[in-house]
């Protein structure tokens, strides 16, 4: 046998990378299990071949609706509010005919209008081409998108996953601290859990060591910095590292950031739809009476974000990447992997 033959035959099987490789994934994964175990591919910038690093802010969409909830669920530990307040109580001027609870806002069972409603509609940037994105950068600048909607059901009635039901979060949020959105995030969440690469920043001013985000196209790849709002808010998109959400978990599950008391309502199923359980801006997997995971998710375009915990053995799981898709293929390798070896 050739020395190059013996090579290939010792050489180990990575089917992480065999995998990240295969989809030309672009991002980052963290796995904190025992030992923590990291890996980035692709580019953050294409254009001038600047390498993705494990240490790399990505958009994460939708995967930051969790930290809004965390803030309510904050608030209610606190005495301020409480989940059977009303909308249209708390906010009458911008939603006096909805009569939806906080409980209801944070389950995706309020059954109120969305400005984009992800199972019916579209492709998402579509929404920007009769309202500038530039012009979405706070809550209040997209009431005008839903506000005189019919109501899509009777509140509580079912599960219906639902983005302006976070943006009237937000906006609780700001009139009970009479701070900016993302402030209050900062302050009560990146923060004390140390995330300190985190945050909501404008897209078209984005810091050092960002990922940008691509959309691929027939022949090339186009940033998406025309297919977001220009800035993140209550119902999506801040940007994160690996590392930052690896501590996010941590002082979630530890206390740091809510009582044992309101964590315990928060990880409660207290809604289901087709794609599993959900409790309080988190979604839930499990079997009988034993949760395998809770997890968060988040796609826009030139975004694709997983991020899990496992309770039974306390480990942290984040996949990040800049472009449409390759986190589930991931995520789903590295579980495949574990329950292999167990």
């Amino acid at each position: 046998m050739t020395e190059e033959g013996r090579f290939q035959q010792e050489k180990p099987d990575n089917p992480i990378m065999d995998k990240m490789e295969e989809i030309d994934f672009s991002g980052v994964v963290y796995l904190q299990k025992e030992q923590m175990w990291t890996a980035a591919r692709g580019f953050a910038n294409r254009a001038d071949e600047r390498p993705n690093a494990v240490d790399t802010r990505f958009g994460i969409a939708s995967g930051s609706k969790l930290f809004t909830a965390v803030v309510v669920c904050q608030l209610v530990g606190e005495g301020k509010l409480d989940f059977s307040n009303k909308l249209s109580e708390l906010l009458p001027h911008a939603f006096p005919q909805f009569d939806v609870t906080i409980h209801q806002l944070l389950t995706h069972t309020s059954g109120m209008p969305d400005y984009f409603d992800e199972q019916i509609e579209g492709a998402f940037e579509d929404l920007w081409k009769k309202q500038p994105m530039y012009l979405m950068q706070t809550a209040s600048d997209f009431i005008p998108l839903f506000k005189n909607l019919p109501a899509m059901f009777e509140p509580g009635e079912r599960f219906h996953y639902n983005n302006a039901g976070f943006i009237a979060l937000g906006l609780i949020i700001e009139k009970v601290t009479g701070q900016e959105f993302a402030e209050v995030v900062e302050e009560r969440i990146f923060a004390p859990a140390q995330m300190k690469r985190s945050g909501y920043f404008y897209l078209d001013r984005l810091p050092a060591h960002t990922a940008i985000g691509y959309v691929e196209e027939a022949d090339f790849w186009r940033t998406n910095q025309y297919a977001l709002p220009i800035r993140g808010g209550a119902d999506g998109g801040a940007y994160v590292t690996a590392g930052d959400m690896a501590n996010f978990w941590k002082c979630l599950m530890d206390g740091t950031l809510l009582s044992r008391e309101i964590l315990s309502a928060m990880l409660q199923v207290h809604a289901s739809g087709e794609n599993g359980d959900y409790g309080y801006g988190i979604w839930i997997q499990g079997c009988a009476n034993s949760v395998s995971k809770y997890h968060i998710m988040g796609y826009d375009p030139g975004v694709s974000f997983h991020s899990a915990f496992y309770p039974e053995e306390a480990s942290v799981l984040t996949v990040l990447s800049n472009k449409n898709s390759g986190a589930r293929d991931i995520i789903k390798t590295i579980e495949e992997l574990n329950i292999e070896k167990e």
